[in-house]
């Protein structure tokens, strides 16, 4: 030992046998569940791959995907509607949004779906004219124009009523929430810069918004193209249900969801790329240091290199959504 110098630290890593422990029966367990399904004769995995691209299932997978789009327009516009009226000072439009919250977010919306299915047996005609001409005595009911509601509402509009119009109402919670996490002064700042208040709305408010609406917006997408399964129960040939009608002649029925299943899980995982950079892109208000992208999180873990320091890949105050 040289005098005057301290003798090297041996350092000894701390081990953690328990971690080691757990990982191996986790890895255990999961070469199990392969196993179970590689060996079980009963999936059939070579049905599965005979129907995976068959011309029933791809025409109901892009029903789904059209009715998760166009649900999705219809909720973020009529939500976003509907969370200005709620937080209008009018009583008749604030009392008006919330009586449709309450009852698009009280009944399932299965339930709604059979409601605008059946429309007809309700009002077999719908119709365009003088308000209570019928209670006036108007001839025709004072109607200028009518049509067979079965004609004016098809499966498919039936369909997109029921999920876009139940969509709305939880946007409208959503978009609400995000308009009341701006401070109240942005809004006060741009009344005394003498913006109108449509301005201050499209222009301050929204914009800074966006942030919160973004992550559970984008769970709400991806739930609802899960949700569009649920249009099966009124005849709509989506995905699940060219999988139903397949399997209701060939009776192979675990390929044919094996099949929906994989279409479904293939989705929702480029919907959850899709959702982790458009946050990422609005997390730059907010973050000096944006989150890794996956790839760089993979050049990192493959060249040994330790991850860059960087911000939490969640958006501040938004726990729940964001991760990949």
């Amino acid at each position: 030992m040289n005098k005057g110098r301290p003798e090297a630290i041996k350092a000894v890593p701390v081990r953690h046998p328990g971690r080691w422990a757990g990982a191996i029966v986790v890895a255990v367990l999961a070469a199990m569940l392969i196993h179970a399904l590689v060996t079980n004769p009963q999936f059939q995995w070579h049905v599965v791959g005979q129907y995976l691209f068959d011309s029933s299932i791809l025409h109901g997978l892009g029903v789904t995907l059209e009715l998760t789009a166009l649900s999705m327009l219809i909720g973020v516009s009529g939500g976003t509607v509907l969370a200005i009226m709620r937080l209008s000072p009018n009583p008749v439009l604030s009392s008006t949004a919330w009586f449709y919250i309450w009852i698009f977010r009280g009944t399932p919306v299965l339930v709604q779906l059979l409601f605008w299915n059946f429309l007809g047996a309700l009002w077999g005609k719908l119709s365009i004219g003088v308000p209570f001409g019928g209670f006036l005595g108007l001839s025709d009911g004072g109607a200028f124009w009518s049509e067979d509601t079965n004609k004016l509402i098809p499966l498919f509009v039936a369909a997109l009523l029921g999920l876009g119009l139940n969509e709305a109402a939880y946007m409208a919670e959503i978009v609400r929430g995000g308009i009341q996490s701006v401070p109240l002064g942005q809004t006060e700042a741009a009344h005394a810069l003498g913006m109108s208040q449509s301005s201050t709305m499209r222009r301050i408010i929204l914009p800074q918004a966006m942030r919160v609406i973004i992550p559970p917006t984008g769970n709400e997408t991806i739930s609802m193209l899960k949700t569009t399964s649920l249009v099966s129960a009124i005849s709509l040939e989506e995905l699940l249900r060219a999988g139903e009608n397949i399997y209701s002649r060939t009776f192979q029925t675990i390929p044919l969801l094996v099949v929906v299943s994989l279409w479904y899980l293939f989705l929702t995982s480029i919907l959850t790329v899709v959702q982790y950079y458009i946050e990422r892109h609005y997390a730059r208000g907010a973050n000096r240091i944006l989150p890794p992208t996956p790839m760089q999180r993979l050049r990192g873990l493959f060249s040994g290199r330790p991850k860059p320091p960087s911000a939490p890949d969640v958006v501040p105050g938004l726990e729940g959504g964001g991760h990949l």
